[in-house]
């Protein structure tokens, strides 16, 4: 154990799928944690089908499975069945992702898992939560991006609700259950047995949401702008976002927008006013930041210290000098991919280094002969569990 990788001798197993549990496992692996995914036999991971395929692999399967094993098995099975009970054996951290009551029909639910592995942290990851009426119903981000209201808060300017495209529901799932896992396993230390922990799709999405679900809620339904003019403005070659709601930011943005006298306008000299009269603001601000491109605005509103940034796209963000500098985004080949694909650096961890484990997805069943290996199984014995289909094998 070090810095390094605090979660080394740490055995997981993980049964989640998707991305929101396949990242808490991830992010577990990027610790130094020995995370064994255990997959279905053919496909796989169903995260592994979404969006583009490349091979065996999608974005979601890489980004949510670096640093992994994988073995493949037929739970249906008996004999699959009997080969997890071995993987569990000195287990610290299992995590499940299905349905609420799928596990239970499985025979590993908490009772029966911990009844073997008394000091085992148990992860169970589901949409609405084990309990109420949406409990058994399926559900993915833009699901719960509806349903806690994150999509009628992000209305554009045509007046309409629109889904983030960014999947910050099942994201912050999996920040919010590691989160939860880490605290756990700090807690276990002193503690004689393990836990159950619950954490849903809907839980990490209200969560996401606090202030803003507070302040609308204190307000009568709708949160007051923080101040203006902010927000999102064309420019003569592009976007850019910009702030000055202060009555400082406000009289230095009047300077560099060559409109000093702007700031005494009765209308606006004052943060109350500008909001009361945020239309005319707005008639006035927009076409005077329109009328010259970003170099121009980043160097006037820099001198003016003023917080603002170009709108870059995902291709503009990776040329930055500043994403360079620090070493942001490492450059790591995948298996099935010709080229490498960019992978940020986690907060508070070192680069993973290409090539190494850490800095690797897994193929289905890639490492299924390895692990059965390590959990006692004889070369005839795999041989046998692959014959019978019981197991599978990249």
């Amino acid at each position: 154990m070090s810095y390094d990788a605090p979660f080394a001798g740490l055995k997981v197993i993980d049964l989640s799928q998707g991305i929101a549990g396949p990242y808490c496992a991830m992010l577990l692996a990027q610790h130094g944690a020995n995370v064994i995914k255990v997959e279905g036999i053919g496909e796989g991971d169903w995260a592994r089908t979404l969006g583009t395929r490349y091979g065996n692999h999608s974005a979601f399967s890489i980004v949510g499975n670096l640093g992994k094993r994988s073995i493949a098995i037929d739970l249906k099975a008996e004999a699959g069945k009997r080969v997890l009970w071995r993987l569990l054996e000195g287990a610290d951290v299992f995590l499940e992702g299905f349905r609420p009551g799928v596990i239970t029909r499985l025979g590993f639910d908490f009772a029966a898992v911990s009844a073997r592995e008394p000091r085992l942290l148990y992860l169970s990851i589901s949409g609405f939560g084990q309990s109420g009426p949406l409990a058994e119903r399926p559900a993915m981000d833009p699901v719960l991006q509806a349903y806690t209201g994150l999509m009628m808060e992000n209305r554009g300017e045509d007046g309409i609700p629109h889904r983030v495209p960014v999947i910050v529901v099942d994201m912050s799932t999996g920040l919010y259950a590691f989160q939860g896992l880490s605290a756990a396993l700090y807690a276990r230390r002193d503690e004689t047995r393990g836990r159950y922990l619950d954490a849903s799709l809907m839980q990490a999405a209200t969560a996401l949401q606090s202030i803003r679900l507070m302040a609308c809620h204190l307000e009568g339904g709708t949160m007051k702008p923080g101040g203006a003019p902010g927000g999102v403005f064309r420019i003569a070659d592009g976007w850019m976002s910009i702030v000055a709601i202060n009555e400082r930011d406000w009289r230095a943005l009047c300077r560099a927008m060559d409109l000093p006298d702007l700031a005494d306008d009765p209308r606006f000299d004052s943060a109350a006013n500008r909001l009361a009269n945020d239309v005319a603001l707005y008639a006035i601000v927009r076409p005077a930041l329109a009328a010259r491109p970003w170099a121009e605005w980043n160097r006037r509103l820099t001198e003016a210290r003023l917080m603002h940034e170009r709108l870059n796209s995902y291709a503009e963000f990776l040329e930055q000098p500043q994403v360079q500098e620090t070493g942001l985004i490492q450059w790591l080949a995948q298996a099935g991919l010709n080229r490498p694909v960019p992978v940020p650096t986690l907060p508070g961890q070192l680069p993973p280094i290409d090539g190494t484990p850490r800095a690797t997805a897994p193929l289905t069943g890639q490492h299924t002969r390895a692990i059965l290996a390590e959990h006692g199984y004889g070369d005839g014995d795999i041989d046998a569990l692959l014959a019978q289909g019981t197991v599978a094998a990249a």
